[in-house]
């Protein structure tokens, strides 16, 4: 009897993430919950340009390269021209909260039947280093080399929190991928915004806090603790909306 096996929603190509990096296993979550709910003959993926630029070669499916930060627009004009296929798209902090924030927040305020995840690093990763709209403050970036300043550098961004606020969104959950435990919470979190998506309910987003071992100078568990200890409380985990039950 088969007790597991890898999903056939992930390609067999080796992946390019650094060690630490959460990227991975969030992949495998989605692809896995893409093969339980039938989803992988049905599925138009949009890759977003930052560390996961190369998403389209891990998962089994359809995929479309959005420029940087345009991955929610391509994902409505896929949605509303393929309305019968499951669009999401796969973000991460530069792309979706700096250069795509117009795009997302539109998108979420029409309502567009789409799901986001929404990889959560603190750090523009694939670039160098660099401070993100979503960096802590006094977290060191290789452009904040003495920590962000609230005073000269604003606040980090809550996404979660400000998507929540918008009457087009139907889910928002955030999850912090530093344990089995977390990982079954972001499997149910992803499973229940694609869930909605399929009974047409709207625009869904699960933001997911993870890992940079080699920009934030760390090794991997300490990557790990760094999140828990943190992150966690800027980015405070949670269902932040949920139209079923607020």
């Amino acid at each position: 009897m088969i007790k597991y096996q890898k999903t056939k929603g992930l390609s067999d190509k080796k992946t390019h993430y650094c060690p630490g990096c959460t990227h991975g296993i969030i992949h495998k979550i989605v692809a896995e919950v893409l093969e339980e709910m039938n989803l992988l003959d049905n599925t138009v993926g949009v890759a977003s340009v930052g560390c996961s630029v190369f998403s389209y070669d891990y998962f089994n499916i359809d995929m479309e390269q959005a420029p940087h930060g345009r991955a929610c627009a391509v994902a409505t004009g896929i949605k509303r021209v393929l309305p019968d296929r499951f669009v999401f798209t796969y973000q991460g902090d530069g792309d979706l909260a700096s250069i795509g924030i117009a795009e997302t927040i539109h998108a979420a305020n029409r309502g567009e039947n789409i799901s986001v995840i929404f990889v959560n690093n603190a750090i523009y990763g694939m670039t160098g280093g660099q401070m993100a709209p979503t960096t802590l403050e006094g977290q060191k970036t290789t452009t904040s080399q003495l920590g962000r300043n609230h005073a000269t550098q604003g606040n980090p961004i809550k996404v979660s929190e400000i998507f929540s606020q918008i009457d087009g969104v139907a889910y928002v959950e955030r999850i912090a991928m530093t344990s089995p435990q977390n990982y079954r919470k972001a499997k149910a979190a992803i499973k229940k915004a694609f869930s909605y998506q399929l009974a047409g309910k709207g625009f869904t987003m699960v933001e997911l806090l993870s890992t940079c071992p080699v920009n934030w100078g760390m090794a991997p568990a300490d990557a790990m603790k760094w999140i828990d200890e943190k992150m966690t409380l800027t980015f405070k985990p949670g269902v932040y909306k949920d139209i079923d039950h607020d």
